[in-house]
């Protein structure tokens, strides 16, 4: 059984499971030569986008909590275009910046450049309380148990001491395929999901946002996946349903 998600206007779009987004990021990566880093960059550029767009003058400080992984390279990127466009961001890692690898460390050299560098967990309480907005990039869609460690740290900081919290891709400590938690996972208000709903995500929980990261519609279609234009004319739709059919 699939679920699907329905756009305000009514369009129907299939959602995912955690094996199938990495089935179809392996094949984009493997078979159709999409870099990494070029999602990358489309999910923090739009997700940056949707904060700028939602927050606009208003945003003041944003706090970005980031993951090692390639959600926290996302989180990363997206700090970086914000700073671009004069706002205030500070960033919290779960891992010292100088181990960083991948995808993640790659976004990290870059806007370590800009001179924006990531602040002690020390003080995360404080800069989750002093921020509009926090941005959950911890963990993504590959949930291995329950968080641990730094990460259940700022999840529980967050939970805590946030005003507002945005979830790129799901909310961190969420199962993507079935919407359970093994443990401490993010309260968010709004979510940006990459590419295609996870399935287990929720909008009766937050406000829910599909955006568009590059992937072309033949990846899908190697899974037996049919994706629409729905993407026509904009790169973020908003879900307002799901409907397990």
């Amino acid at each position: 059984m699939r679920a699907y998600f329905f756009s305000e206007d009514g369009r129907r779009i299939p959602s995912v499971s955690e094996d199938e987004m990495r089935e179809i990021d392996r094949i984009a990566v493997q078979d159709f030569q999409l870099g990494v880093l070029q999602m990358m960059e489309n999910a923090g550029r739009n997700l940056a986008s949707y904060v700028i767009d939602t927050f606009g003058d208003g945003a003041g400080l944003i706090t970005i909590l980031a993951g090692s992984g390639g959600n926290g390279g996302g989180g990363i990127c997206c700090a970086r275009h914000l700073h671009n466009r004069g706002f205030k961001v500070q960033l919290l890692l779960t891992r010292p910046p100088e181990i960083l690898d991948g995808a993640a460390g790659a976004q990290y050299a870059i806007l370590s450049s800009t001179g924006i560098v990531a602040s002690g967990l020390e003080d995360s309480k404080r800069l989750i309380s002093e921020a509009t907005v926090v941005i959950d990039a911890l963990i993504g869609y590959s949930l291995q148990g329950a968080p641990r460690g730094d990460t259940a740290l700022l999840i529980d900081a967050s939970n805590q001491c946030a005003r507002s919290v945005v979830a790129l891709d799901i909310p961190s400590g969420i199962d993507a395929t079935t919407g359970e938690s093994p443990g401490i996972s993010i309260r968010a208000d709004r979510t940006v999901t990459l590419a295609l709903p996870k399935r287990g995500l929720d909008p009766s929980m937050y406000d829910l946002y599909l955006t568009d990261i590059g992937i072309p519609p033949e990846v899908y279609l190697l899974l037996g996946i049919t994706i629409p234009p729905f993407f026509a004319d904009h790169f973020l739709l908003k879900l307002i349903a799901r409907d397990d059919i």
